[in-house]
């Protein structure tokens, strides 16, 4: 049973437009398209929290991005690679938030784009995933539970994925 969701920063949540420097600080800031809409409903089912690895941010950069978009409503939990020590793929990057949460890596599903570092890392530490190929790579994915393009999808993978255990 799932209890806890992992959400990647940069390109799950926020486009990540690849400006110089911490993306607070960027003139342009989105959501990725449907992710609001994923958070608003899976935030009243599930706690949230976001890890990123992105080298211009600490965790104090990531909430005040978040808050730019009205994003850091819907997370409990920051952490960034620099407060953890350890970073993507790493599977003790993944370990350290689960420790941090006191919570099961096998009860954690990690959410994020980016199949090597965010999926692959977290599959290993124990956890569940979900695969958002924005670019609709070709497969196989095998450490990936579900593979989704559309960040609308999200809330009915998360079921599925639930569903399965």
């Amino acid at each position: 049973m799932i209890k806890q969701l992992i959400f990647d920063w940069g390109g799950t949540i926020m486009i990540d437009y690849a400006f110089k420097g911490p993306m607070y600080l960027w003139e342009t800031v989105d959501w990725v398209p449907g992710a609001q809409q994923a958070l608003s409903k899976l935030s009243t089912q599930y706690p949230l929290c976001i890890a990123t690895n992105a080298p211009h941010s600490g965790t104090e950069e990531m909430i005040k991005a978040l808050a730019r978009v009205g994003a850091k409503e819907f997370f409990r939990n920051f952490f960034s690679s620099k407060e953890l020590g350890y970073e993507k793929p790493d599977p003790r990057f993944f370990l350290a938030i689960a420790e941090k949460l006191n919570v099961d890596p096998a009860a954690c599903l990690m959410v994020g784009n980016h199949y090597s570092k965010d999926i692959i890392g977290a599959r290993m530490s124990g956890m569940k995933t979900v695969y958002y190929n924005e670019k609709q790579l070709s497969g196989p994915f095998e450490d990936a539970d579900l593979v989704i393009d559309d960040m609308g999808e999200l809330a009915e993978a998360v079921t599925l994925v639930n569903e399965d255990q």
